[in-house]
């Protein structure tokens, strides 16, 4: 009896040291050996605006030094055109932003390079260096012509969202096809829709269905014969923001073999995240109201103004970071470890959850899912090896002309 205790004894102590060893020491042996890939990051509009992120920041998100102490080996950089009247087109102002990533990475070439393909990506690895890949946020820019689209992919872009916000002439958004008072003469794609997703599977485009409103979701779904992603959404079970994903149309990413790339806003996380934000910033409406005329015209400045100035106040409502987990969580279980992905949306977003402060907190996500039970196989699948599959499937089509 003194024996079988003093094994069970030994076995317990054993079993405490190595989950301990492995969650409390050797996550980040783990993180920082895997690929971990970010599916979208906003700081383009950072460095258009004159920042130079190859040296460490002072706010923001994200710059090379934080990319690489937080263990991140790929990030794709949004291009995103405001969809506001100017006198510049969209197309101009989508391919301005390029030319600012392009100066980026031409600026540091010890240390960054751009990959437009999944092999690419691997050969950048493994001469140490930062991958950078561009991620086109809103169809606008093409400017409802194909040439356009052709155009942007040999400027390196591998996925285009369909939709921001706002809708094109071809699909709806999501926030469109929510809004009751918007009179939508159409919902979905239309032919030219078809034609533009057509066309992104003949060039090796992915197409990613963030923003885009259900039914533009659905007849992707029946058009696309690549696998699709979500660069950047959440769950809708878990938060019914209608930028998230209901279970239907996570099973139907899965099917179609594409992945899910998790936001990490808290409005899209926390369902109680949105009233508690109401009514603090309720509480601090004077503050926040002698911010308008400084930042006029200027709304991303200006809201990042006042969740600085509010800082301590949002201290109190961030969600924690095991809510963020839980999306992770959800989609692995409800169609399997291989669709899911990171999609941070850091840089467009002013609050983050707890603890995922900026790209250096990445490592938080592999300490978490060890600590929930997923082996080392699935977590690395999670960080970056489900993205780098869809792009292998996608990038591997030979190019065809129209």
């Amino acid at each position: 009896m003194f024996i079988s205790r003093t094994i069970i004894s030994i076995f317990i102590l054993a079993s405490v040291f190595y989950f301990g060893f492995v969650n409390g020491n050797n996550y980040k042996n783990i993180h920082f050996d895997a690929i971990v890939i970010d599916a979208h990051n906003d700081v383009t509009g950072r460095i258009v605006n004159g920042e130079d992120i190859s040296k460490r920041t002072n706010h923001g998100h994200s710059d090379l030094v934080r990319f690489k102490e937080g263990g991140l080996d790929v990030e794709i950089f949004s291009i995103w055109v405001p969809p506001q009247k100017t006198t510049r087109s969209y197309f101009h102002m989508a391919n301005q932003q390029i030319d600012s990533v392009e100066s980026f990475v031409k600026r540091n070439p010890s240390q960054v390079e751009f990959a437009k393909s999944s092999q690419e990506i691997k050969d950048i690895i493994k001469q140490g260096k930062f991958v950078v890949m561009l991620g086109l946020e809103g169809g606008h820019p093409i400017d409802n012509d194909l040439k356009n689209l052709e155009h942007f992919y040999q400027r390196g872009v591998r996925y285009m969202a369909l939709t921001w916000n706002n809708s094109t002439d071809w699909a709806t958004s999501s926030k469109d096809e929510n809004d009751s008072s918007k009179k939508l003469k159409r919902k979905g794609l239309s032919k030219l829709g078809r034609q533009i997703i057509r066309r992104m599977n003949e060039l090796g485009m992915i197409v990613d269905i963030s923003h885009t409103g259900e039914q533009t979701f659905w007849d992707v779904i029946k058009t696309s014969k690549k696998p699709v992603i979500a660069s950047h959404s959440s769950v809708w079970t878990i938060c019914k923001h209608h930028r998230n994903l209901k279970d239907d149309q996570i099973r139907a990413i899965a099917k179609n073999g594409g992945v899910v790339c998790i936001n990490f806003a808290p409005f899209f996380v926390d369902s109680t995240f949105a009233e508690k934000e109401k009514v603090m910033r309720e509480r601090n409406k004077a503050r926040i109201d002698s911010f308008r005329t400084s930042f006029k015209g200027d709304d991303h400045s200006k809201d990042s103004a006042i969740t600085e100035s509010l800082k301590g106040e949002y201290l109190a409502i961030r969600p924690p970071l095991s809510v963020l987990i839980d999306h992770f969580d959800y989609v692995a279980k409800l169609v399997g470890v291989d669709f899911v992905g990171i999609g941070s949306d850091f840089d467009g977003i002013s609050i983050t959850p707890l603890e995922m402060d900026d790209v250096t907190f990445l490592p938080n996500i592999t300490r978490e899912l060890l600590n929930r039970g997923y082996s080392e196989v699935d977590v690395k699948k999670i960080l970056g090896e489900n993205f780098l599959r869809v792009l292998r499937a996608v990038d591997q089509l030979p190019q065809k002309k129209r």
